[in-house]
């Protein structure tokens, strides 16, 4: 997944965490690390309406005066760290994306859309995982990204076993919009990577539970290009047990 990553082995991404997952955070994931996704920021008027309510019920979110400000100097932070930089965004209508998209094409990173978040709040103003139902407008996100900035590596940070959803479906219409990688939260349904897998036409991070080389194994065997690290990203032992188990993998590979 060359996109994530210089390196031969499958890529170690740090998934980002709300309110926690900024420069600093990042930096802190070296030397283990090929990439880091930061934020999740809110970049419009309505997901920012939603993140203030959270905020108000003691959660940790990003909240900067200008959105855009912040992720160019988070990005600027980057610059010399040997990492590739994301930042996950949500948003409830299309218009910031083409900004955001040109914000991380500048900074040399690349953009991954929040079709993921399930608070309350969040799916009340039509963000986070309500994207998942409604394939039409997140096709149109990813699509309004690449128009933004043709060479910019889109994700989508995506939740499995969302009501309704045809996840597998729902991948296939991202690849032919213009995405390059899906980061799929298997929510303890591992088996949903190889369902994706299956011919999506997408990189695939896989994301949940991923502490050791057996959960390094698991996702690799069901099809995954990469694995990421969310809540344990700031745990030095498990980053250093997931890029031996990676690297392990490499070499077994290599063998055959």
């Amino acid at each position: 997944m060359r996109a994530l990553s210089s390196s031969d082995r499958p890529p170690l991404v740090l998934a980002s965490l709300s309110g926690q997952s900024d420069a600093h955070w990042a930096r802190n994931g070296l030397p283990y690390a090929d990439a880091a996704v930061l934020g999740g920021i809110a970049i419009d008027e309505r997901s920012r309406a939603a993140a203030r309510e959270l905020r108000d019920r003691d959660r940790t979110e990003f909240l900067p005066p200008d959105p855009f400000m912040f992720v160019a100097d988070q990005l600027g932070r980057l610059e010399d760290a040997p990492l590739k930089a994301g930042i996950n965004v949500r948003s409830a209508t299309v218009e910031p994306i083409a900004e955001v998209a040109r914000v991380c094409a500048r900074g040399g990173a690349f953009l991954e859309i929040n079709a993921h978040c399930r608070q309350p709040e969040l799916r009340a103003v039509g963000c986070g995982e309500v994207l998942l139902a409604d394939t039409d407008r997140l096709v149109r996100y990813v699509e309004t990204a690449r128009e933004a900035a043709t060479d910019l590596v889109v994700g989508v940070k995506v939740r499995a076993g969302v009501a309704g959803v045809d996840l597998p479906r729902t991948c296939r219409a991202l690849a032919r919009a213009g995405a390059a990688y899906v980061h799929i939260d298997a929510m303890d349904a591992e088996r949903v990577v190889a369902d994706v897998a299956d011919g999506c036409g997408l990189s695939i991070v896989a994301n949940n539970g991923v502490r050791d080389g057996e959960t390094v194994r698991e996702y690799l065997a069901y099809g995954a290009d990469a694995v990421s690290v969310g809540r344990p990203s700031t745990d030095a032992r498990v980053l250093e047990r997931v890029a031996r188990a990676l690297e392990a993998a490499t070499v077994s590979a290599d063998s055959r």
